[in-house]
């Protein structure tokens, strides 16, 4: 697996396009769902978790995105929407786990899990968002187009282009 590439210049590229489509590594979990742009842009815009109707509501948009994504056969789209709804699923429960967001106090240590971890509003936000996230990492089409881009991976790393990828641009 190839690790997630922050030494690129992210503000400068424009991942829908074909030269540049190459340079995106899926990496670990959400590496670089910040920074790929034009995605980043139109995804981040719809992400909220503050509660429950509020959460209902992003993961669907978002749910909703990847799908247009999927229909244009566009796996950077895909991949970086499933990593928004990753995200909405890990930073909703860690609200839930510790109300202020922090995990630990100033001496490193973690801080006490809230009494309401399990039932509270941003844990159900949280289950919210990992259904989607669910719906999206296991659908099977994302999940051959991923295995393709993996190989992908590795053929770029080395120079070698090849002769026909099993994704496109988003139009």
């Amino acid at each position: 697996m190839k690790e997630f590439d922050y030494s690129l210049d992210y503000k400068n590229l424009d991942f829908t396009d074909i030269n540049i489509r190459k340079l995106y590594r899926i990496g670990r979990g959400e590496q670089g769902v910040l920074l790929v742009k034009p995605y980043t842009n139109d995804i981040c815009s719809h992400w909220r978790f503050v509660d429950v109707v509020t959460a209902r509501e992003s993961s669907s948009k978002i749910y909703e995105m990847y799908c247009d994504y999927k229909r244009q056969k566009d796996f950077i789209g895909m991949d970086i929407a499933r990593k928004f709804l990753e995200m909405g699923f890990t930073r909703a429960r860690r609200y839930a786990n510790h109300s202020s967001g922090r995990k630990y106090d100033s001496s490193g240590k973690i801080r006490p899990q809230e009494t309401d971890w399990k039932t509270s509003e941003k844990a159900k936000a949280a289950e919210i968002f990992k259904a989607m996230r669910d719906k999206a990492a296991y659908d099977s089409e994302y999940q051959k187009m991923r295995k393709d881009w993996r190989k992908n991976e590795e053929i770029w790393s080395g120079g070698i282009q090849p002769e026909k990828p099993s994704w496109k641009c988003a139009s």
